[in-house]
């Protein structure tokens, strides 16, 4: 099976929420360090501003980048959309707002 080296944990508190009957940690990030985080955890260029829309494809629904989340599963941090206990996705599931008018 394929192992990862954990990934360094982020600088801030967590609290406990619940993802498809986990207990799954998710960063509390203050507003002024959300453009930071997106920056350094953001996958491929370029990164989008915070306030810009993108269409979650798993939730169908639009949102603000600022709105977004990060969580800590399995020794990783994942930035997700605002829906992801909703069954939102993760970054690669993020498209251009108008995606949803395609």
């Amino acid at each position: 099976m394929f192992e990862q080296d954990e990934e360094s944990r982020l600088p801030f508190p967590t609290r406990q929420i619940v993802m498809n009957g986990e207990l799954v940690e998710e960063y509390l990030i203050p507003d002024h360090h959300k453009a930071a985080v997106l920056r350094d955890i953001y996958l491929g260029e370029p990164v989008p501003r915070l306030d810009e829309e993108r269409f979650d494809l798993h939730s169908g629904k639009k949102f603000v980048v600022r709105d977004f989340r990060v969580t800590r599963e399995n020794g990783r941090n994942w930035l997700v959309s605002p829906y992801y206990e909703e069954g939102g996705g993760t970054v690669i599931d993020w498209m251009p707002a108008d995606w949803s008018k395609a």
